[in-house]
């Protein structure tokens, strides 16, 4: 009962904010209290939220105080150059910009931290897919892909899991793979190729030569604004196809209206030039401290944020308004975490998460026992989706290792084949950082997951079908 139970909460989890009957934070939240009712343990919901709430508490504070470093870093102009060499690249042409956000996605994962990749990924891409009118859902798509594959990273998350989980070395898991990442990743940037050409053939092809050779000059638009009094050069289209009928890829935001957005201002008030090095240089020191581990992240942001706010804006009026500048995203981001720690505390609680976990394993034919590298990448789609990391490599893993044992296939082989499902695993609505994609880029969840899960399912079956085609799964 419970298996099916849990199931079912899942599913009407998913099917109710993609239909956008009910939000993301209420259905985190409602759904979850009302199937722990029904399971009988309804007096016990208080101690599963607290308990959920206990475990994402620093989760949700590392979210909040990473909005405001990187949102600081953002108005002070750390990444405006960055802008401006993706604004080189690109030239407008949605198949560069779709490809470009791959590409800045997978670089920034190096970092191993998903919220971060987000957060700059967005500052950056955002002022381009807003003004060209392109596709939001297309630029959190590829970015959570991206990001996905880059994930199993040993210092990422997924991968020292497993290693701890099975007793073995995170390099003998990690190093082996890298072919079949690789592919992962080749399949992240054909897929950004084709996705831009759809865009390119639903927008056309807009020319910022212009603004480029102005940008060369002067040094000083970031983001063509369009025509006006102020000067600044517009927008031009060349159109070489037809508007198309529209897909699942634009159904986020085709009707989006041009709300004015202006992108990043080159004279806004926050630029502080003179610190540009500084800011430089602390943000890289917080990136190598968070991949060192010298402190905990939730502390690293924190002092990360205090500092950046007290060199930066050292009056205290500035430094309030910068923090009610990105307080709808810190509530909004760490609002959303706080709701999931409902859901994942009645799923661990109430036994649903270790119920079908074990209804999974023991649906396994006999005769699939040689294969368990395969069936332990294919569980790993769904399982790292519907629960957490540690719930699939602590509970799970183990229990299909042991699996394979039985039937002579090697432990590393099962390690490595559990990391495939990490493409999709990044969109799920338990991790944290995706709500920081999501909520920095304006797009509603339910959009995101319609549009993502599709193309993510597919990177990760190419990562463990090049596992299995290379001899390493």
């Amino acid at each position: 009962m419970l298996t099916i139970l849990g199931f079912v909460m899942i599913a009407t989890f998913l099917v109710l904010i993609m239909m956008k009957k009910m939000s993301p934070i209420a259905a985190l939240v409602l759904i979850p209290a009302l199937f722990c009712v029904f399971v009988g343990k309804g007096a016990h919901l208080g101690d599963y939220v607290l308990e959920g709430v206990g475990n994402l508490a620093p989760t949700a504070a590392m979210l909040m105080f990473a909005i405001v470093y990187f949102g600081v870093m953002i108005d002070v102009g750390l990444f405006d150059p960055i802008v401006r060499a993706i604004l080189r690249f690109c030239k407008a042409d949605p198949v560069r910009i779709v490809v470009g956000t791959a590409l800045l996605a997978a670089i920034v994962s190096l970092d191993g931290d998903g919220s971060t990749t987000f957060m700059i990924t967005v500052s950056a891409m955002y002022p381009l897919y807003k003004r060209l009118k392109m596709s939001l859902v297309v630029m959190t798509g590829v970015a959570a892909t991206a990001n996905g594959v880059m994930n199993t990273l040993p210092w990422g998350g997924p991968t020292a899991r497993a290693a701890t989980a099975l007793k073995v070395d995170a390099a003998d898991i990690f190093v082996p793979m890298i072919p079949a990442l690789a592919m992962g990743l080749v399949a992240v940037f054909l897929l950004s190729y084709a996705l831009g050409l759809r865009e390119r053939k639903r927008l056309g092809m807009l020319s910022l030569d212009e603004v480029l050779e102005k940008e060369t000059a002067s040094e000083t638009v970031l983001v063509g604004t369009g025509g006006g009094a102020d000067g600044r050069t517009s927008l031009t289209k060349k159109t070489t196809g037809g508007a198309g009928s529209g897909t699942d890829a634009d159904t986020a935001d085709a009707a989006d209206e041009d709300d004015g957005f202006q992108g990043l201002d080159p004279n806004r008030a926050t630029l502080r030039p003179k610190l540009y090095w500084f800011n430089a240089g602390l943000t890289v020191l917080l990136l190598t401290a968070m991949i060192m581990e010298w402190l905990p992240i939730p502390v690293l942001f924190l002092l990360g944020a205090a500092l950046a706010l007290t060199v930066n804006f050292p009056h205290m009026p500035d430094q309030k308004a910068r923090i009610a500048a990105h307080a709808e995203n810190v509530l909004n981001v760490t609002g959303m975490v706080f709701a999931a720690a409902v859901f994942t505390g009645v799923l661990q609680g109430t036994g649903m998460v270790d119920s079908m976990a074990k209804w999974l394993v023991d649906a396994i034919p006999s005769g699939m026992g040689p294969h368990m590298g395969l069936v332990t990448g294919l569980l790993s789609l769904p399982l790292t989706y519907f629960m957490s990391n540690d719930g699939f490599y602590f509970g799970v893993l183990p229990v299909l290792a042991e699996a394979g044992q039985a039937h002579g296939v090697g432990t590393l082989e099962i390690a490595r084949a559990s990391i495939a499902g990490q493409a999709l695993h990044m969109s799920s609505p338990l991790v944290p950082a995706v709500y920081v994609l999501v909520g920095m880029a304006k797009v509603e969840f339910g959009d995101h997951t319609k549009f993502t899960v599709k193309w993510a399912v597919l990177t990760s079956l190419v990562v463990l079908g090049s596992g299995i085609l290379f001899g390493i799964i």
